[in-house]
């Protein structure tokens, strides 16, 4: 009977644990979340003139006040 009582218990303590768990990890990547939609407002999106890709102006590569994602599309040029 005593050993009964040691099982349930265990598993009680052990749901707990999970359930904790679980609620800690939400709430941290709801955090990073929160951080990472912080971060782009601060940095305003633009449209690669290229392709199309919207990436932080603060990464963008101007060519005659135009923004392009990389390089060689700066080179290839509006689409």
């Amino acid at each position: 009977m005593n050993l009964l009582r040691l099982l349930i218990l265990a598993a009680v303590v052990l749901i707990g644990y999970r359930l904790i768990s679980s609620a800690l990890q939400r709430r941290r990547i709801a955090r990073e979340r929160e951080s990472a939609a912080r971060l782009d407002e601060r940095s305003p999106s633009v449209r690669c003139a290229h392709c199309g890709l919207n990436l932080p102006r603060s990464e963008a590569l101007f060519k005659d006040g135009r923004p392009y994602c990389s390089a060689e599309h700066r080179e290839l040029g509006e689409r």
